[in-house]
């Protein structure tokens, strides 16, 4: 595997990525306006006290030197500038942590505040859209600034705190000497110019290696997980998947070590810049206390102010250089927040109740970026309170049918027509509401029963008693009973006190998702394959009965349970060639009757 080319990140694009600050900020005061002011605020107060300790404490010095050898000295004004140093340091201190609580509080809120609306916007966006891999690296960036960013928030405000006390410094270093703050100036610019540069190199590396990280993160999960477990152990997986994450971590860890060693060693010779710049400053005041030009407290004052303005500028510049650092990280976020959906809504309330039914009309769709076609001129009617059975190999496009059905995709031709006006023109949020679907690859949540149940229709998480029936309807009551807590009992082994199910019992609690929802059309896209033949025909069965009047799509490879749908599709390469009830396609003898008749011969064999 070759390490990915590493796209170089400017000067201009960094500091471009300042302007993404004031958003970040209206985003931190949405999140808590009081804390931000209060943060600001003791900030400010936090800044200034630096300079009033300086002073107190030259003050201090200048007293005790009047102080030696004269008996009649007056100590009182000693005494008072000690107490007045001794709560500076006391206000210091306790500021310093209720900004600190501040900082934490305001971070947390504001992570949990951006991870609940990256939950939000990515449920507003397209299927596809989670099927390409590029989006996926976009989702990944984002997914970490919902945590990483919060540092960025205490970087800048603590930038701000140290140039209200560099500011206050410099006024009283620019009265004694201002050569004293250009040299400090131009000493610590190389050491800035050093400290951006590589910061460009590692946000370059960072970005340009995701989808590699993306996959460290997928290798760490399918090596230890309770799902994967078993095909790691019984194939003999763990070195296969131990030397494939050593091999990527491996280039990635030599790719960020260069990047890494260079910025030490350059780094070392640059701040030592820095250094040396204090100290002729430090020679100069020397010189001018020893020829009595200041006093001793005065030379304590503006040492300390240099050394600690010399400190805090080279702070506030290797700051300045991360913060535009995270800045372009911070893009990411937003980034992600500016994809749009390209599957719109309508603003036409869905029928309730369907008046003709479903019609696709020359339909057909093409996955991005693919060659071939998934559908391709489909035509047919869904009518009211029928049972279409969709059948065919796999490949054949049956699921991505039922998702076009249920606007999870949008036809790349033709249209669909929900009695005689097109899918599009319906509210998107009605339309979902109204089509039950259960898929073959459905999720096993890691929450109670009764909440694997009502995600059929969550705004019913309450009713317990339509919980209950729901469950009742799919078979999965008799399984739910037999748990510890029942419908309070957490399914999974994720968590402590989870109880894991088998294939089939989980499809029971899915399928009592789809009774859940009070829909019109209800979808089963293959929910029933864990299941046994016979099993599976008594939920069949069961299923008929209980949604009577309603129009459903099935999905199965099952026979003995396809037949008893009120008509069959035949899907192959993504077309429609067969089109009838169970009895007239056999009488046809062609694709259907074949696949049938082979079938058949198993179960007998």
């Amino acid at each position: 595997m070759m390490a990915p080319p590493i796209k170089e990140t400017g000067f201009k694009q960094q500091f471009g990525a300042l302007r993404n600050l004031p958003r970040f900020f209206n985003m931190i005061w949405d999140t808590h306006s009081g804390m931000f002011v209060a943060n600001i605020i003791l900030r400010i107060i936090s800044g200034v006290i630096p300079l009033a300790a300086l002073y107190v404490g030259k003050e201090i010095i200048d007293s005790v030197i009047t102080a030696i050898g004269n008996e009649s000295a007056d100590l009182k004004m000693l005494w008072t500038y000690v107490g007045i140093e001794l709560g500076l340091a006391i206000l210091s201190t306790i500021l310093g942590r209720i900004v600190t609580l501040l900082d934490s509080l305001l971070g947390d809120l504001f992570s949990n505040k951006t991870s609940e609306q990256l939950i939000k916007h990515a449920a507003t966006l397209d299927l596809y859209q989670f099927e390409d891999s590029e989006f996926y690296d976009k989702l990944e960036r984002a997914r970490r600034q919902t945590t990483s960013r919060t540092v960025l928030m205490s970087m800048v405000l603590e930038q701000f705190q140290d140039s209200i006390t560099i500011l206050s410094l410099g006024a009283g270093l620019i009265i004694f000497n201002p050569w004293l703050i250009l040299l400090l100036i131009v000493a610590l610019i190389p050491s800035f110019i050093g400290e951006t540069h590589f910061n460009q190199k590692t946000y370059s590396l960072t970005r340009s290696w995701t989808p590699e990280r993306r996959e460290l993160d997928y290798l760490r999960y399918i090596g230890a997980s309770d799902e994967t477990a078993k095909e790691v152990k019984i194939f003999g997986l763990a070195d296969f998947l131990a030397q494939r994450f050593k091999k990527i971590a491996d280039k990635y860890y030599k790719a960020n070590q260069s990047i890494a060693t260079k910025r030490a060693a350059w780094g070392s010779v640059l701040t030592g810049l820095g250094t040396m710049s204090y100290y002729v400053a430090y020679v100069f005041i020397i010189y001018q206390t020893i020829n009595a030009l200041i006093t001793v407290g005065t030379l304590t004052f503006l040492a300390g102010s240099f050394n600690r303005m010399r400190n805090m500028l080279q702070g506030i510049l290797n700051r300045f250089s991360r913060i535009a650092d995270s800045a372009l990280y911070l893009q990411d976020l937003f980034d992600f927040f500016a994809i749009k959906p390209n599957i719109d809504s309508g603003d036409t309330a869905f029928p309730k109740p369907i008046q003709k039914g479903f019609t696709f009309e020359n339909v057909g769709f093409k996955y991005p970026q693919a060659e071939k076609y998934a559908l391709r001129n489909l035509n047919f009617h869904l009518g009211i309170g029928e049972k279409l059975a969709l059948v065919g190999e796999n490949g054949a496009g049956k699921t991505t049918l039922v998702k076009l059905l249920a606007r999870l995709y949008e036809p790349t031709e033709g249209r669909i027509l929900l009695d005689g006006i097109d899918l599009k023109e319906y509210a998107l949020e009605d339309l979902r509401s109204q089509i039950g679907i259960i898929f073959q690859d459905f999720i096993r949540f890691q929450m109670k029963a009764s909440e694997n149940i009502a995600i059929g229709d969550i705004n019913r998480l309450e009713e317990i008693d339509e919980i209950v029936a729901s469950a009742e309807k799919s078979l999965a009551d008799p399984v739910i009973r037999e748990l510890p807590a029942e419908y309070e009992q957490i399914l999974g082994k994720r968590f402590s006190s989870g109880v894991d199910l088998s294939g089939g019992q989980w499809q029971k609690i899915a399928l009592g998702r789809a009774y859940m929802r009070d829909a019109q059309l209800l979808i089963l896209d293959e929910p029933t394959a864990a299941l046994d033949a016979r099993a599976e025909h008594e939920v069949f069965v069961r299923f008929s009965e209980l949604i009577e009047g309603k129009s459903a799509v099935l999905i199965s490879h099952r026979f003995s349970t396809v037949r008893m749908a009120d008509r069959i599709l035949f899907l192959e390469y993504g077309k429609l060639i067969e089109d009838g009830s169970h009895q007239e396609l056999l009488e046809l003898n062609g694709k259907y009757a074949e696949l049938f008749n082979l079938q058949a011969q198993g179960y007998l064999s």
